[in-house]
């Protein structure tokens, strides 16, 4: 019930989450969760980063502008717990799937996404995510050998996530 990509290049796992959340979308599936657009303004600056809320047309922006200098996380906490508010409302709306864009630091200190990927867990509904190389060993962790390591394709995530929301759905 708890699917895993790592994939590689920079941006790939964005792409692949977000290819993978909008043609589960379209088939019918009832999707909540949200995925990652990066926005390139300025080639001197770092993008900025926005989560596309899957179960309505929200868009919030998670980052934030530290200046040039700064070598410190731009997460903007903020942004991020607005968006688990609004995909969380999603989830108790009625949904088929949860796709978290990714399992990051947030999540492997207990905050971000992780409580409500434990909710959805607990009411059956499967859960999709992505997590850096760097983070694969917490993310385990947590997750107790209950995750399954996808490949870097969206074709075999796609027929992941058809299986176990049709599994969820028969019990």
């Amino acid at each position: 019930m708890l699917g895993y990509v790592v994939a590689t290049g920079r941006g790939a796992a964005d792409e692949l989450m977000r290819e993978v959340a909008m043609a589960l979308r379209a088939s019918g599936l009832r999707v909540a969760g949200a995925v990652q657009v990066n926005v390139d303004i300025d080639p001197s600056k770092k993008c900025q980063m926005d989560l596309h809320i899957l179960s309505g047309e929200n868009v919030v922006r998670i980052s934030q502008d530290l200046g040039a200098l700064s070598r410190g996380c731009r997460l903007d906490p903020n942004g991020l717990e607005q968006a688990v508010g609004l995909v969380a409302a999603g989830l108790d709306a009625g949904a088929d799937l949860l796709v978290v864009n990714k399992f990051g630091k947030q999540e492997l200190d207990g905050r971000g996404f992780r409580p409500l990927m434990g909710e959805a867990l607990t009411r059956g509904v499967p859960v999709l995510t992505a997590v850096n190389g760097g983070n694969v060993d917490g993310f385990e962790a947590w997750a107790e050998g209950m995750a399954t390591r996808l490949p870097q394709d969206a074709a075999a995530v796609i027929d992941w996530c058809r299986a176990k929301a049709a599994e969820a759905s028969a019990v």
